[in-house]
């Protein structure tokens, strides 16, 4: 278990030394890091977010069927004896 959190450290200091040795001096250069789909792909998202935030403050249910759908019970029968 310890080697595995080990290994896992590594990979993101390694991911963390090649984000600061490409992006950052790209960044500073003047180039964007995403492609012009990549830049559309975050400015839907960053569309999505704010309209979900403002439907949160508003109290509105969202538009999808889970919203009305309270019932929580399986739709398989439970067998009392298994579980």
């Amino acid at each position: 278990m310890v080697a595995l959190i080990i290994g896992m450290l590594v990979c993101v200091g390694l991911a963390l030394a090649v984000v600061a040795l490409v992006a950052v001096p790209a960044r500073r250069d003047g180039r964007d890091l995403l492609t012009p789909k990549g830049e559309e792909v975050v400015t839907a998202l960053k569309e999505r977010q704010q309209s979900a935030r403002q439907r949160l403050e508003r109290g509105d249910p969202d538009d999808d069927e889970a919203a009305t759908d309270t019932d929580m019970s399986p739709t398989a029968p439970v067998d009392p004896a298994r579980s």
